[in-house]
């Protein structure tokens, strides 16, 4: 199906032909018609598959289409998404498919100067995107209300319960305009039963759309799993970027830790690759991202935190360095390649620490994934295993050591240090001063 032959204005198509879409996704063919004629819907899809321009180029439609209203403290439209990179990912998107519609687009998330978007938000907006924290930060505040807003979109919702966020959700539902009174869409990965509650409760009959993973994103990408053991793990990751190295790959680690250690071991390997993780400011982490994305960073190691809703282009391998614990997760890990049809390869490596939720994936996606043979060879083991660490201000926070302005540090004529403390476990017997200081001091002869 062409996007010509549906309830379109020229103004969305525009955008839609600027954006390079030319017939409509699976899901976009599927959820679009019934969208367009006002109604909700409730979608379970991957990430991947055309959702985020399937939501908004129904809202751009209906708005361009119908009476528009008054400039106000409300928005026309509410889109919600639960993590500050998928905000930023329905924002370029909305950017470039109303292009020609000249809405005022506003996106608001934690990390970014609050006043500065408290002043722009309070100009008034025609589409809304947020975090629900910053949401309902302004919104208490006043800032904007949502009594007149016509379009809601939660994208991402079993994400939201995962994270905590559905008591959130909730507190900005029930001071939104009545459910009759706008139309709401829904999408997600999976529908639960939670998921589900929350649109009887909040929408108004939603028609509800089902894709399968299998027929959206796993049979796009080629799989394939070696089993390692841990301690050569590391050996096989460098084998495997040698032996393909001019591809973009996207690493996912299970921790915290591995996800920061991994692209310092990479980089004194030869490699340049960076990381992000939840603990990394938000400047820093738009700034690997934006780097990424425009191919200066041709490795990026991740957590969990950029396995939903990121569209990077052009990501040709999904590397599981620690194969995920949460079968969903696998599906959202490997949906970060093969984009919108496009080719892509998943590679697992299963050691004996993380191997155990093997079977549980395979039981999800319903097909078993390749085992793919390891030789001697495939593993490097002539590999520098010492971080190499940044040089400059960055080296300091790299290490960990401590602030030469620690309270209570004490500096010893040779340059080292320490606090002093008991409870450090650590006593030092305290400096004697000068026998002439003290005389001096105390206007005394000291025998």
């Amino acid at each position: 199906m062409r996007f010509e032959e549906l309830r379109i204005p020229q103004q969305v198509l525009d955008g839609i032909s600027a954006a390079g879409f030319a017939e409509c996704t699976p899901v976009q063919a599927l959820t679009l018609p019934v969208a367009l004629h006002g109604k909700d819907i409730a979608v379970q899809a991957q990430t991947g598959t055309g959702k985020t321009a399937t939501f908004i180029i129904a809202v751009f439609s209906r708005m361009i289409l119908g009476p528009p209203p008054g400039r106000g403290p409300s928005p026309r439209a509410l889109i919600i998404a639960p993590t500050r990179e998928l905000v930023l990912q329905i924002y370029a998107e909305a950017k470039l498919l109303g292009a020609q519609a000249g809405f005022r687009i506003f996106p608001v998330f934690g990390g970014i100067d609050y006043q500065k978007q408290r002043e722009e938000l309070s100009k008034g907006v025609d589409v809304l995107i947020g975090t629900p924290g910053r949401l309902i930060d302004y919104l208490k505040q006043k800032v904007y209300n949502l009594k007149k807003t016509q379009f809601l979109v939660i994208d991402e919702a079993d994400r939201m319960f995962d994270m905590g966020f559905i008591s959130d959700l909730r507190f900005m539902l029930r001071r939104m305009s009545p459910y009759d009174k706008r139309q709401s869409m829904l999408f997600s990965a999976t529908l639960p039963q939670r998921v589900l509650e929350l649109c009887y409760e909040h929408m108004n009959m939603p028609e509800r759309f089902e894709l399968t993973p299998e027929r959206v994103t796993v049979e796009q990408v080629e799989q394939a799993i070696y089993h390692v053991g841990k301690s050569e793990k590391f050996g096989l990751l460098l084998g495997i970027l040698r032996h393909e190295p001019n591809c973009r790959y996207l690493i996912f680690c299970n921790m915290k830790t591995t996800a920061e250690r991994l692209p310092l071991v990479l980089n004194a390997n030869g490699f340049v690759a960076s990381a992000i993780t939840g603990d990394l400011p938000q400047k820093k982490r738009m700034k690997v991202l934006s780097r990424f994305k425009s191919g200066t960073l041709p490795i990026l190691v991740a957590t969990d935190v950029a396995s939903r809703g990121l569209h990077i282009e052009g990501v040709t391998h999904v590397i599981n360095y620690d194969l995920p614990q949460d079968t969903e997760d696998y599906v959202h890990r490997i949906g970060r390649t093969a984009r919108a049809g496009a080719r892509g390869k998943a590679i697992s490596l299963a050691c004996e620490e993380y191997v155990h939720s093997l079977s549980d994936i395979e039981d999800y996606i319903r097909q078993k994934i390749p085992v793919m043979p390891l030789t001697d060879e495939m593993i490097v083991t002539d590999y520098c295993k010492k971080p190499r660490y940044a040089r400059g201000k960055d080296a300091r926070s790299q290490r960990k050591l401590p602030s030469t302005n620690t309270p209570g540090r004490k500096t010893l004529r040779n340059g080292q240090c320490h606090h002093g403390s008991e409870k450090s476990g650590h006593r030092f017997p305290e400096r004697k001063k000068p026998l002439r200081n003290l005389q001096k001091r105390n206007n005394t002869k000291v025998p």
